[in-house]
């Protein structure tokens, strides 16, 4: 009796192997399932899909095309204009000239460059912690890769929310020339608040402070220039 339930255990071992190894083999063979076709001419422009039914074009447009269709939108066209009244401002008052060299710090996308260099200005520079090029370098404020005094102004409307306000006050002071002028615009501020920011710039005096319009808010707008060193 034992033999036989041995026997008939051994045959159904075996015939359970076999089943299993025949659809093992079958699924190997078989061809997958997808919402391409295999007869689809390929199209080496488009990225592969991330899965097997996900077969929706993505055009991934080269740099240049993405900044024309972002600087000709409507959004960006008034930012720069804003910034471009904002600048005017300071080339009626004689800070800013056509030979001036200008650094934009925390630049952001570049509106301010592109203000700027509509108006005629031919060196200008602007840094970000992530780049946005042509207009925009990759730059650590805190850390500016530029020698002393490289610049005639220096402009930022972040000051007070870098990590390090002072670290990045003293980084626009260090590459502007004696004269030269800092130029930040905050959110608008007492005159409490507007000493506190001056007492950053450890070496420049308070030119002026004033509560203008930049895309459409208000705030304070701070100008110091930087001491001759003794």
């Amino acid at each position: 009796m034992e033999k036989q339930i041995q026997k008939f255990q051994n045959e159904v071992s075996f015939v359970s192997i076999t089943i299993a190894t025949l659809i093992i083999t079958f699924l190997f063979l078989q061809t997958p399932k997808t919402c391409i076709p295999p007869s689809a001419l390929q199209k080496p422009h488009l990225r592969f899909p991330n899965s097997t039914c996900d077969s929706t074009p993505r055009h991934y447009l080269p740099l240049s095309k993405k900044n024309a269709r972002l600087w000709s939108s409507k959004s960006w066209m008034t930012q720069v204009s804003s910034f471009t009244q904002f600048f005017t401002q300071l080339y009626q008052n004689g800070l800013l000239k056509n030979h001036s060299k200008v650094l934009c710090v925390s630049a952001g996308a570049g509106h301010e460059v592109m203000a700027l260099s509509k108006m005629g200005l031919k060196n200008v520079i602007g840094v970000e912690l992530i780049e946005s090029l042509p207009l925009v370098s990759r730059a650590n404020p805190h850390n500016l890769p530029f020698f002393d005094g490289a610049f005639d102004v220096a402009f930022t409307g972040h000051l007070m929310a870098a990590l390090y306000p002072l670290r990045n006050a003293e980084e626009m002071e260090r590459t502007v020339r004696n004269g030269g002028v800092c130029v930040m615009v905050v959110d608008e501020c007492g005159e409490e608040e507007v000493k506190e920011i001056v007492r950053l710039f450890r070496r420049s005096r308070l030119l002026s402070s004033s509560d203008v319009t930049l895309n459409g808010r208000r705030v304070t707008r701070i100008i110091m220039r930087k001491k001759a060193s003794d």
